[in-house]
């Protein structure tokens, strides 16, 4: 179950990191609630991960599910340049996700 929060936690972190650009800097007041939401969600399903996997291994792959999620939201959704370069880089975050689970 730990890795379920995770992951759930993980795609929130990519929700709330859109929100805080569909949100115009939290001055828009919807797409502001609902990242504010995320957020919240997305922490307390960290801290419930937290109380079973290692702190190093979970942080890592919270951050690196959000990092690739919010990378690939940019290149579908804001048109933002999926160069060779980010795309090496992201398969590298996703190496060391792999890493840090296996090594767990």
């Amino acid at each position: 179950m730990p890795w379920i929060f995770l992951f759930i936690a993980g795609l929130l972190e990519v929700g709330w990191a859109v929100g805080l650009k569909l949100s115009d800097g939290l001055t828009r007041p919807w797409p502001a609630l609902a990242t504010l939401c995320a957020l919240v969600v997305s922490l307390g399903l960290l801290s419930l991960a937290l109380r079973d996997l290692p702190l190093g291994t979970a942080y890592a792959v919270w951050t690196g599910i959000g990092t690739i999620g919010t990378v690939i939201v940019g290149i579908v959704l804001f048109g933002e340049a999926a160069t060779i370069w980010r795309l090496t880089c992201l398969g590298l975050i996703v190496a060391g996700i792999v890493g840090l689970k296996l090594a767990q």
